[in-house]
């Protein structure tokens, strides 16, 4: 602890220990950011009269030598942008729980589904099977009137038409070949 005395009358003032409140103030290090407890730590001034304190005389010196806390792995700087000893509060951290509720979809409302969920399997078969007609019976027409429209344009050919192609049917300009480059 450094001391400053006067000389005349003998007394002496502790530099780095203040009173506050009837109890000890706790300095923290201008470079480290550790705590400085009464009676310990350096106080270095500027020449502008600004104050620094330091914990020890390695704190000071590193300060001095203009280097970044950061990146010094001791510092309290350092252990807080690098996440080092804080995994107590990790672990008090809880996760929500999701919670599931049962909501309607665009197209059928929430009873709607729960009738359908409900449904006796022999029902639901036959409405899969009734379904499955409808969609076989929709193909075989599709197919059909395919079937047609190829079989006259096979019979327009025959008869010496050219074949055409649909954008053609529909009124499109016709592109003249080159016959020279």
């Amino acid at each position: 602890m450094k001391i400053r005395s006067n000389f005349y009358t003998g007394v002496h003032h502790p530099i780095s220990t203040r009173m506050r409140q009837d109890r000890l103030m706790i300095e923290i290090c201008a470079f480290s950011g550790a705590k400085i407890y009464p009676g310990k730590g350096k106080i270095y001034v500027r020449v502008d009269n600004r104050s620094f304190r330091f914990v020890n005389g390695k704190a000071e010196s590193l300060f001095l030598q203009r280097k970044n806390p950061r990146k010094i792995s001791w510092t309290v700087l350092f252990r807080r942008m690098h996440k080092k000893g804080i995994s107590e509060e990790v672990t008090k951290k809880r996760t929500r729980r999701t919670v599931k509720h049962q909501r309607a979809v665009v197209g059928a409302s929430w009873e709607a589904i729960r009738a359908k969920r409900n449904q006796k399997p022999e029902v639901r078969a036959a409405a899969r099977a009734a379904a499955l007609r409808d969609g076989k019976e929709k193909k075989k027409a599709e197919d059909a009137k395919k079937k047609a429209e190829k079989a006259k344009s096979a019979a327009n050919v025959a008869r010496g038409q050219p074949k055409v192609s649909k954008q053609g049917a529909k009124g499109a300009k016709v592109a003249i070949a080159n016959t020279s480059r």
